[in-house]
């Protein structure tokens, strides 16, 4: 991802405490960002699962882990 923007987000501790050392808390949440614009409907399987760096097969094993249908009713 050579195109790249970073900006500070300010967390209660307990809720920074929850998503693990900060290096992993990061990722955690770029996880649940894109997954949030997929369930959305803002951004494709396929676009989530490139900005994540996952094939689309990573992309639907992660959506299984997480308890996500692959393809969320948009009611």
């Amino acid at each position: 991802m050579a195109d790249t923007l970073t900006f500070p987000v300010s967390l209660p501790r307990e809720f920074a405490t929850l998503l693990g050392a900060p290096v992993q808390a990061a990722e955690t949440a770029r996880e649940y960002i894109l997954l949030g614009l997929y369930l959305e409907g803002r951004i494709s399987g396929g676009k989530a699962a490139e900005l994540l760096g996952l094939t689309r097969r990573g992309f639907v094993s992660l959506l299984a882990r997480k308890g996500i249908e692959l393809f969320p009713s948009l009611a």
